[in-house]
């Protein structure tokens, strides 16, 4: 995403294109139609627009195959436009440049190709035959394919010497993630196009992990407890398929977002009355665990800020549908004399979450749109923004109190140098024991931090701070 708004952690990876389609018992649509809206898609990610928006435009019929097809091709999109280079050296027009690159990068790998080859080929070609903006290069679109069909070894073999087609990322990201992590590089460019997990939280006011597992067996679903409240799932399904779900039993969350609540607040007796903030807190996912935590009978009041109206709306919804209650306050985190009496009168607060604005360059195993749209640029200009958050907040905490700073990122711009350099500037700053970096995928952190080896979970960095008192 090219905004800085956190993007929603709570889905897995996409569904397949083969069973996307057919879950209302309809004929599922024809594959070349889907595959000249997921080119359609490409076309505008390439321009800058997110999936998310993309996703929410597309008709419900064809929407999770669309999804599917343009997931993959974005993991492979690199391989793709170094084909399409090597097939066509002059660019071609937008429109059909799109539908090569996503036929490519669906076919380019027999293993992993969600069809057979010759059938994306033709059904390819068919797309372009039924669109009058792609009609008249169809016999072009044919030639390119059918060329890759009868050379792809040695095609595939020329382009493994370009790294953003051998990694599927762009160079400037490959060349950031070397120097962050020179001994694991390569392991998080390969979690980087895995499929992610699909995992749950267990509202722990509703039951325990372990009885949920035997709720999901009793409906044919399979999942691994990996932490007090988690459930890793051994197969996605669809949220309608959890039981409980609507009553508020269970949430999706990614592991590393779960480790949120507990960091922050793991050891505070919820007896006692605290004043807590989530400062960036839509789409409501870690609101909603502190309160979780808390019980409906403690004496914890929770102030939860989104400066974008849409996305605080999500955030009630979230507690809705959970029977919990926060005060959701539409605001500036940054801007603290917009808001501050507001949200609790101006009082200091015992805990603060900031889980800051960033790249979320560690999620995007779930969001692969990310690494296309995202710019070097970027990564200073949200160091900057998350340094005006952590000085703006940092007044608002008691002396003893807590804050947690967490992103999404693995990027050490977003992560431990904004930390280092906020604690050199803060000489009442401690930072206490906490994960630090976690890296996508079965996570390779220090084993020192108990929080570091819970499963397989998206890339986040965590920093504990304590106030210290005057």
């Amino acid at each position: 995403m090219v905004t800085s708004s956190k993007p929603s952690q709570s889905g897995a990876s996409g569904p397949s294109p083969a069973n996307g389609a057919t879950q209302s018992g309809a004929q599922p649509p024809a594959l070349w139609k889907l595959l000249d809206a997921a080119a359609q898609c490409l076309q505008a990610v390439r321009a800058g627009q997110s999936t998310t928006t993309l996703f929410d435009k597309l008709d419900r019929a064809i929407r999770p195959g669309v999804q599917a097809l343009l997931f993959q091709t974005l993991r492979n999109l690199g391989r793709a436009q170094a084909l399409r280079s090597a097939l066509a050296p002059r660019v071609p027009p937008a429109r059909v440049d799109n539908l090569l690159c996503t036929a490519l990068a669906l076919a380019w790998q027999d293993g992993e190709a969600p069809y057979p080859s010759f059938t994306l080929v033709s059904q390819a070609v068919e797309a372009a035959k039924r669109n009058p903006l792609t009609r008249g290069q169809a016999g072009f679109i044919n030639a390119c394919l059918r060329r890759f069909l009868r050379e792809r070894d040695t095609l595939v073999s020329a382009t493994d010497a370009d790294p953003v087609a051998y990694w599927n990322h762009p160079l400037w990201w490959i060349e950031r993630v070397q120097r962050d992590y020179p001994e694991h590089w390569q392991d998080i460019l390969r979690a980087n196009n895995a499929h992610a997990p699909m995992t749950l939280r267990v509202n722990v006011q509703r039951g325990s992990a372990e009885d949920y597992v035997q709720r999901l067996h009793s409906v044919g679903l399979d999942g691994r407890q990996i932490s007090a409240c988690g459930i890793e799932l051994l197969r996605p399904a669809p949220v309608t398929q959890l039981p409980g779900f609507e009553e508020g039993a269970v949430s999706v969350q990614d592991a590393a977002a779960q480790m949120a609540a507990p960091l922050l607040l793991g050891d505070l007796p919820v007896t006692q009355a605290l004043e807590i903030l989530d400062a960036c807190a839509a789409p409501g996912g870690k609101t909603a665990h502190m309160l979780e935590m808390a019980g409906h009978a403690a004496h914890w009041r929770v102030s939860a800020l989104e400066m974008d109206a849409e996305r605080a709306r999500r955030i009630g919804e979230t507690l809705t549908r959970l029977q919990l209650r926060a005060n959701v306050v539409v605001a500036d985190a940054g801007d603290t004399t917009q808001w501050w009496k507001q949200a609790n009168g101006g009082v200091q607060f015992d805990a603060i979450l900031l889980d800051a604005p960033c790249s979320a360059s560690g999620i995007v195993r779930r969001h692969p749109d990310v690494r296309w749209l995202r710019r070097e640029s970027d990564i200073a200009q949200l160091a900057r923004q998350q340094d005006r958050l952590l000085e703006a907040l940092w007044p608002l905490l008691k002396p003893g109190g807590r804050l947690l700073y967490c992103t999404c990122s693995i990027f050490h711009e977003e992560g431990e140098n904004r930390i280092q350099a906020f604690v050199s500037r803060n000489s009442g700053a401690q930072l206490l024991p906490s994960p630090g970096h976690l890296m996508p995928g079965q996570s390779q952190g220090s084993a020192a931090v108990r929080e570091n080896a819970s499963g397989d979970h998206d890339g986040f960095y965590y920093a504990l701070l304590q106030k210290l008192a005057a």
